[in-house]
């Protein structure tokens, strides 16, 4: 049973429509995370959907009694408030009668013979035993230990952007709600504190509506996909990996109508400029097909941004760090660091908030100077620095001229030639968008902007600071494919285990007390080295060194196998039946893609067929391997012969 519904919803700003005739339901066991490009209307619709916006068309109904929490991108604090306070501002009887203790609590502490206080505080701590209130505020101060805060008088003006985002996530979750609304909840956050938010999700029993860019977290966390594309909202069930391959066969579907749509379209064509008339029913109904084909044009999608901008050359000298300090009062967050950069270094940064990470690229850039230690750039480097702020957009700027100030005119990948206009329209600013003010953009749509402008400098070292906060996953997705063909060195900080997985080959993980820990490989291999997997592999190889027996009897095994190569009774029977078990293979699936072409729209029925399709894919590998593995076997027992 829905515990929410949405019927046919629609929302412009102007001349622009970010979804219309839009219709979805919620149920009790729903966690839903929605998806699509910057700009597109995602935030808006869970502002719709928690009742703080107003639709153009259609409605939202929700049962009675159902209690919705909303956390937004940028929460608005009240700045005179404490964390306690801030985290108990909830509007249900029960957070009301916590924040009403913990108010009398801070009144008595200031006044300790209040008589008045007293009774009243005596008074509060029965009901919060009746309505077993306690364990809510020990489960409030438990969530914001888990999410890094933890001195819980402290003023929220006071606290940094990200803390405050932190108290923010803190109240929303320990609220008495049936659904949690949630934008863009893990950025600001380490990635210890979001694999502990994963978890706390996955045991919720509230259901779950939330915007996130990070892939992993989709992945272990929802259970269905809804997809915001050129106005339209697609539904998926599963998580993102089954929504890659569903939303795959959706795009070659869409692909496969549009074909037959042109061909029927040129057929038509042909037979209205030899000069139809509409004389008779028959002709009079072939002409309104033919309006109707053209009519049925699709819109071109857009969702795909397209990076092509050439880097300049790198010379033999990159960025050199030699006993490299730094410190900010009484801490320390660089001690006597030492790297020399290699022209294709792709290392990722990581380590809780405040350890120094965006110190290390600032001192790199040249924005900081070091207390201690030397910094040596080499002649031929040009930094692009993604920095974490878009501190250098002009809101008054308009877009088109934001990128004119780097180029007019830039030479791409290829060695060709484009505008400034042209590669906006490439990042998905139409030539309308290209003349607005910056300050009517998203916050993803200036973060996309901002690094524009960067790739457009050309760099040969580039510089990311978190990335990956409010870029789309469409976006991120390209920029790594960028990544994985410049020609030059990348240094990224970055909380987004995918991202970092995908792009990195040795991670540099910041210590207390400054220190760094460098480790070759991605974000996953650090992981796995800090939980140990490695040592028992080293303790394995060690025991089999210092215990000879072992080795004698795999020398003796390798010998004896040496001397009867040969079939055996079952690999023989496999050699000769190997080729038809292809061939069948192949055949049926060559068959189920011709089911999936035929399945129309039925995407819960494209969704099993892509399981089918997966499942043949991987049996058929492994039967040209095993082909792979016994051809050689057969070609070494012809040569021993």
């Amino acid at each position: 049973m829905n515990i929410l519904s949405a019927d046919n919803l629609g929302k412009s700003y102007g001349m622009k429509v970010l979804f219309a005739k839009i219709s979805f339901g919620l149920e009790h066991s729903d966690k839903v995370g929605i998806i699509g490009i910057n700009g597109t209307g995602k935030s808006t619709l869970l502002k719709v959907i928690a009742g703080l916006e107003t639709p153009d068309t259609g409605k939202v109904t929700i049962t009675n009694s159902l209690q919705v929490e909303y956390l937004p991108q940028n929460p608005v604090f009240a700045q005179e408030t404490t964390v306690l306070e801030q985290v108990f501002r909830g509007s249900s009887p029960l957070i009301q009668l916590v924040r009403e203790y913990e108010s009398v609590s801070d009144q008595l502490h200031q006044a300790p013979n209040d008589t008045g206080l007293q009774q009243k505080l005596l008074g509060l701590s029965q009901r919060m035993d009746e309505q077993e209130a306690w364990q809510l505020e020990a489960e409030a101060k438990a969530v914001l230990t888990k999410l890094g805060v933890t001195n819980f008088a402290a003023k929220v003006a006071d606290l940094s952007g990200g803390m405050r985002k932190r108290v923010a996530l803190a109240g929303a979750l320990i609220t008495v709600a049936d659904l949690l609304i949630l934008d863009e909840p893990t950025n600001h956050l380490d990635s210890t504190t979001v694999a502990w938010l994963e978890q706390y999700l996955n045991q919720s029993k509230k259901a779950l509506l939330l915007i996130t860019h990070d892939r992993y977290f989709l992945d272990r966390v929802v259970n269905k996909i809804f997809e915001l594309d050129r106005g339209k909202l697609y539904t998926y069930p599963g998580n993102y990996s089954t929504f890659l391959a569903a939303k795959l066969l959706r795009l070659e579907q869409e692909q496969a109508s549009e074909d037959k749509r042109q061909n029927l379209f040129r057929n038509e064509l042909a037979w209205m400029r030899r000069g139809a008339q509409a004389r008779t029913t028959k002709q009079k109904a072939r002409i309104d097909r033919f309006q109707q084909l053209e009519a049925a044009k699709p819109q071109v999608s857009s969702d795909k941004v397209d990076i092509s901008v050439g880097s300049s050359r790198l010379g033999k000298k990159v960025v050199e760090l030699h006993k490299v300090g730094k410190r900010f009062a009484e801490h320390k967050v660089l001690d006597d660091f030492t790297y020399i950069a290699a022209k294709d270094d792709r290392i990722g940064i990581v380590g809780h908030n405040g350890c120094g990470k965006s110190t290390l690229l600032n001192l790199i850039a040249g924005r900081l100077t070091p207390d201690e230690g030397t910094i040596a750039i080499g002649e031929t480097v040009r930094i692009g620095y993604f920095t974490q702020e878009n501190t250098e957009l002009d809101p008054d700027m308009r877009v088109i001229e934001y990128i004119r100030e780097q180029a007019e005119v830039i030479t791409t990948a290829d060695g060709g030639v484009i505008t400034a206009s042209q590669m906006l329209e490439r990042f998905l600013f139409s030539s309308q968008l290209q003349w607005s003010p910056i300050a009517k953009l998203s916050g993803g749509e200036k973060r996309r902007l901002h690094l524009l402008r960067i790739l457009m400098s050309a760099p040969n070292v580039i510089l990311l600071d978190e990335p990956t906060n409010d870029l789309d996953i469409q976006t991120l997705t390209i920029l790594e494919d960028y990544l994985d063909n410049f020609r030059g060195a990348v240094l990224a900080v970055s909380h987004d285990r995918y991202f970092l997985d995908r792009i990195a080959q040795r991670i540099f993980a910041f210590e207390p007390g400054g220190n760094i820990r460098e480790h070759t490989g991605n974000y996953s291999d650090y992981l796995a080295s800090l939980d140990g997997l490695e040592e028992p592999v080293a303790k394995q190889l060690e025991a089999a060194s210092s215990n000879p027996e072992p080795k004698r009897q795999a020398a003796s095994a390798t010998r004896a196998a040496e001397k009867s190569l040969k079939f055996s009774y079952k690999e023989q029977k496999e050699y000769e039946q190997i080729d038809e078990l292809i061939a069948k293979q192949e055949q049926a699936l060559a068959e189920l893609k011709n089911s999936i072409n035929t399945a129309g729209s039925d995407y819960m029925r494209l969704q099993e067929l892509a399981g089918e399709q997966q499942k043949l894919e991987m049996e058929l590998e492994n039967l040209i391997e095993r082909w792979t593995y016994l051809n050689e076997l057969a070609e070494k027992i012809k040569q021993d012969r």
